[in-house]
């Protein structure tokens, strides 16, 4: 039905557009073909067009759509970072308190054994010298006896004794 309408429109048109060969104007005709030319332009131009047009918009809708949820997401990341951010700062701040206890516990017990050690140091130096002090008086007994012993026996008496004692003490 639709295509015999389109051919009566198509044969009105070319009839109604022939050229008037009397004087009169032909803007009645002229008018009428206008008409049905664009009526039958919006009869097989016309769904198309809105169909393209309404796809476009939908396009462009849904396409914005997506953008806004790109940037709600990107929103959420940005939140969460900045809250990963702050946690991070705040662990930051708590390292720094931990190692400064650490560091002050850690020295403390350092200086401790340092002093431990130092004492145990002085303590077997004065251990060593006592010990040397007794090694050097044997000495001395030994080379006081060696020496009396070598002398003679019947010059032996304690004016002898008493000089060689007083020649190794001083």
């Amino acid at each position: 039905m639709s295509r015999i309408l389109v051919l009566m429109l198509m044969i009105s048109t070319y009839a109604l557009a022939s050229e008037a060969e009397h004087g009169t104007t032909d803007i009645v005709q002229r008018t009428v073909n206008f008409i049905l030319f664009a009526g039958l332009v919006w009869y097989l131009v016309g769904e198309p067009v809105k169909n393209y047009f309404a796809s476009r918009s939908q396009g462009i809708a849904d396409k914005l759509k997506e953008v806004q949820k790109k940037l709600d997401e990107s929103i959420a990341l940005k939140k969460e970072a900045l809250a990963k951010i702050s946690e991070a700062e705040k662990f930051a701040q708590e390292l720094v308190v931990s190692s400064k206890k650490e560091n002050k516990i850690i020295n403390d017990n350092i200086m401790s054994q340092c002093d431990t050690e130092l004492e145990a140091l002085v303590k077997q130096a004065e251990s060593k010298k006592e010990f040397e002090e007794r090694r050097m008086v044997r000495e001395v007994v030994e080379d006081v006896l060696h020496a009396t012993l070598a002398q003679s026996s019947e010059s032996f008496d304690k004016e002898a004794m008493a000089s060689v004692i007083l020649k190794k003490v001083a």
